[in-house]
């Protein structure tokens, strides 16, 4: 429980390994080829050699590099947006079947300039992504789309396998850690998504060390499952710059593994907890069985009209 200051080192346990081999490369250089965005580059992600290196799972980044909002724990940049890319589904599709994907994480800047804050944009590349990578499954991680329902409706269209989306932090810091967001609003957004499609899992993310208390904490996961939250993940909070908010202190990877059991006892089906735990962490190994089943039966008709043989080895 280490009180940061500004001259305070990071506890041992945060501390990674830097792995540059020829898949990490070979990754980087694609998505500059693509003109694509990474959320693991673009929010400075502390597991982004491990996941690259493994190539199992990416977090794609669309609709842009800047966001129309300046969340105060967050290294992406804010300002006024370009205009729409309609080419950008595409070339995220080519770069999933390039690399070889399993499974595949969609998320983007929140785009408050967008009627629909980018749903159309998010609809057409999860269909471009399973055009192409008939044995992907797919997570879908957009902003509140500020509470419209209706381009909701227009995201889940496309029939994600997972919806993604993360009150970031207790109801008492929201309006201090998030910029034009409300705790209510995107626990809102995921009940709304059951009720649209009560198969597909949901899922949300808290970072701890920004001054909340443990039953903070709890009482937030008891508000996931009341609106019927599937998967949790929990990690620790780090400053990127210092014109973000401070640590107010560094969890214990024991803390995170208690964490985990309480959240597992209260009735999650799956939950990541650890000092490095990002939204997407192990995203791979969060898809439903019933999710990978519709794959599965995807795949093998493509396999029979496309007389191509395709790997079912999930």
């Amino acid at each position: 429980m280490t009180k940061q200051t500004e001259y305070v080192r990071k506890p041992e346990w945060l501390k990674t390994k830097i792995n540059t081999n020829q898949s990490f490369t070979g990754l980087k250089k694609l998505m500059r080829e693509k003109r694509l965005n990474t959320v693991c580059e673009e929010a400075r992600c502390p597991n982004i050699h491990e996941c690259w290196s493994e190539r199992k799972t990416a977090t794609f980044m669309i609709l842009g590099d800047i966001c129309t909002r300046a969340c105060r724990f967050c290294a992406v940049k804010t300002g006024m947006p370009t205009e729409l890319d309609w080419g950008e589904p595409e070339r995220v599709a080519d770069s999933v079947q390039i690399m070889g994907l399993k499974h595949v994480v969609v998320t983007a800047v929140a785009r408050d300039d967008l009627n629909d804050g980018g749903a159309a944009v998010f609809a057409e590349t999860v269909r471009a992504i399973r055009r192409k990578n008939p044995g992907c499954t797919i997570e879908v991680l957009p902003s509140d789309m500020k509470g419209d329902y209706e381009s909701l409706h227009t995201l889940m269209d496309s029939k994600p396998d997972i919806f993604n989306h993360n009150i970031e932090t207790v109801r008492r810091l929201t309006k201090r850690v998030r910029a034009k967001a409300t705790y209510e609003r995107s626990l809102e957004l995921l009940k709304r998504v059951k009720e649209i499609s009560p198969d597909t899992p949901t899922k949300s993310s808290i970072m701890v060390g920004l001054g909340e208390t443990k039953e903070e904490i709890l009482q937030a996961m008891d508000d996931l499952l009341a609106h019927n939250v599937d998967i949790m993940t929990i990690g620790q909070y780090l400053q990127p710059t210092k014109q973000h908010l401070p640590v107010e202190r560094y969890y214990h990877p024991d803390e995170f593994k208690e964490l985990k059991e309480i959240a597992l006892e209260k009735g999650f089906r799956h939950c990541e907890s650890g000092p490095l735990v990002r939204s997407s962490y192990h995203a791979d190994e969060q898809v439903s069985n019933s999710a990978i089943q519709r794959r599965i039966t995807y795949m093998k008709g493509y396999e029979k009209q496309e007389n191509k043989e395709v790997d079912f080895n999930f």
